[in-house]
């Protein structure tokens, strides 16, 4: 637990030419010998992920990107992988060799950082190849830059206060369920130990959620589900909320008492890591699908698959049996969605609990885009089983969009 998950890091993604120096700014910002540096152009090819603490701004987790002037067949791949990091970056770094004439290349890659709204910090590197009286004027956006040399260290800490003055306020949602709970009262945490669970382990939104109600002084018991009715009999007074993996949602709701507040963890972390409400909306539209209509499951990450998967066989059913018919599936997971979204009529993602919350925001802007309704894995499983309404009653304003829709 004493390290911060990926998506728990503000993402830091580096971008410029080819040996404009972002792997040596690397390891000049956290003063390690993290990055492969080499006069070679083109050392870097795929993203790169590094995690470090930065003060003030804590845990991040930097990207160093394959250059932007890369060439030839395989070199755009290249540049396009590297351009995909802005769907999960919060903060841009644009490392520029004043010897490279930037211009064009630089400007794309500062207009389309625009169009996400994600803050740029110009970097110009490799200042102590360039005389005392050189004037540096490039034809680029307006964007504030910060002179440095990589190799001797001038100019990194005015780099890091920059950094810091421009790393987005609300780059991480505000809490998983501390706001739920107040401090000194009871979370009653279900986690089933079964086929999918890890050996030895919970999983890590289970881990990141007790973290969170130790932070928010909240106490916290974890019980399995066979033990839901004995933990709620040893208790004095009830807990303030109950809080259940989704697929042991029915035996949860089952044996919670009506008067006490009752979500999942996905459902959380529709919140923490995306917008709920949107994920609420894609699962209203389940009730639209008709039989023949093409189903896309996401998932973030790849992961052992056991027999009675969610993704490749609950769902599925679950959806089949709602339609009355079959459905075309198909299944994703990675880094990216696949091209051409408009195909599908709904979309499945994961709780996205190995992401950041940017890049699983820019996932649903990018359906919406397609005008594919998306929803998570815990909201569908409520839905499914009739309970949404009471897995979402610690969120009213959520609760609204059921009540328009007549969902119950």
């Amino acid at each position: 637990m004493h390290e911060t998950p990926r998506g728990g890091r503000l993402h830091i993604a580096l971008f410029g030419r080819r040996n404009a120096g972002k792997s040596s700014l690397i390891n000049a910002l956290t003063g390690q010998e993290l990055a492969i540096v080499s006069p070679v152009a083109g050392t870097t090819t795929d993203p790169v992920y590094k995690a470090m603490e930065i003060l003030p701004i804590g845990p991040v987790m930097f990207i160093d990107t394959a250059g932007l002037d890369d060439e030839g067949e395989l070199g755009e791949k290249r540049v396009a992988k590297s351009l995909a990091v802005l769907a999960k970056a919060d903060l841009v770094l644009l490392v520029v060799d004043p010897q490279q004439n930037p211009g064009e290349v630089e400007r794309t890659l500062i207009e389309a950082a625009g169009q996400r709204q994600l803050p740029v910090v110009g970097v110009l590197n490799k200042i102590d190849l360039l005389p005392e009286t050189a004037a540096v004027n490039f034809p680029l956006p307006d964007i504030p830059w910060v002179k440095v040399s990589a190799r001797t260290g001038r100019g990194i800490s005015q780099l890091k206060q920059t950094m810091v003055q421009l790393a987005p306020k609300d780059w991480t949602a505000p809490t998983i369920a501390g706001d739920l709970v107040p401090p000194g009262e009871l979370a009653l945490l279900v986690v089933p130990i079964d086929l999918a669970a890890p050996k030895g382990r919970l999983i890590l939104p289970q881990v990141q959620t007790i973290r969170d109600m130790l932070d928010h002084d909240c106490l916290t018991m974890v019980v399995k589900e066979r033990e839901l009715k004995a933990a709620f009999n040893s208790l004095q007074k009830p807990p303030a909320l109950v809080i259940t993996d989704s697929q042991a949602f029915l035996k949860v709701d089952a044996d919670t008492p009506p008067g006490v507040p009752l979500t999942s963890f996905s459902i959380l972390f529709a919140r923490y890591k995306g917008d709920l409400a949107t994920l609420v909306a894609g699962a209203v539209a389940v009730e639209d699908l008709q039989p023949g209509d093409r189903v896309l499951i996401a998932e973030a990450c790849t992961h052992h698959r056991v027999a009675d998967d969610i993704g490749t066989v609950k769902i599925p059913r679950w959806l089949r049996q709602i339609v009355g018919g079959e459905l075309q599936f198909e299944w994703s997971s990675g880094i990216e969605l696949p091209a051409h979204l408009e195909q599908y009529r709904l979309i499945v993602h994961c709780g996205a609990c190995m992401t950041n919350r940017r890049e699983m925001l820019s996932r649903i802007m990018t359906a919406q885009a397609a005008g594919v309704p998306m929803v998570n894995y815990g909201v569908l499983i409520a839905y499914v089983h009739g309970i949404l309404r009471r897995a979402l009653a610690p969120f009213p304003d959520v609760l609204a969009l059921l009540d328009e829709n007549e969902v119950i």
